[in-house]
């Protein structure tokens, strides 16, 4: 017989499981039904519809539980505002593990709505990505003639077109963070 603790343990997988393969699946076809992440998910519609009434509801849970990853992906890039650069690259390594979940958010104009909505408050103890930059700007790392939240902008621009070279066979899944550090790098580091 299992433990209460195994069997919350086991849901909370499943339900990880359910969670990612809809961010996957709808960030490669907004169309895909839950049969198909179900599928995606290797739990049969059953299930899904155990954690998730409807697929609304499914797409709700799935925004937040993305916000959350990113917002963990930041957390473990080990941001440390005296080491800019390093930091950023953590970041953006970090950015590109989670790329489905990047492309599901912003992949699509519609989930804007979907964002602000979502029953999600940012961690106050999370590092600021803009904080990170403008440090970098001041210590001449990066380019201070541009505004910090455009450069935050281009991270997430980069590691997005990452995936997406990625999805058509272009560049290897392996190759997308150093592409988009190359990119970056190439692109908003300041030139001495």
């Amino acid at each position: 017989m299992s433990s209460p603790t195994s069997e919350s343990g086991t849901r909370n997988r499943t339900r990880r499981a359910i969670l990612s393969a809809a961010a996957s699946a709808l960030a490669r076809d907004r169309t895909a039904t839950l049969a198909d992440i179900a599928e995606r998910a290797e739990v049969g519609r059953s299930t899904l519809h155990r954690y998730f009434a409807d697929r609304e509801e499914l797409i709700r849970a799935a925004v937040v539980d993305s916000l959350a990853a990113i917002e963990a992906s930041v957390k473990d890039a080990a941001v440390d505002f005296a080491e800019p650069l390093g930091s950023i690259r953590r970041l953006i390594a970090g950015m590109v593990e989670v790329g489905d979940r990047i492309a599901f958010l912003f992949g699509d104009p519609s989930m804007n709505q979907a964002m602000r909505d979502a029953a999600w408050a940012p961690d106050p103890e999370a590092p600021s990505v803009i904080e990170l930059i403008g440090s970098g700007q001041r210590q001449g790392v990066f380019d201070d003639q541009v505004p910090a939240a455009w450069i935050q902008q281009v991270i997430w621009a980069l590691t997005y077109s990452g995936w997406e070279a990625a999805e058509r066979g272009d560049l290897p899944r392996h190759g997308v963070t150093t592409a988009v550090l190359r990119a970056f790098e190439n692109g908003v580091v300041a030139r001495g």
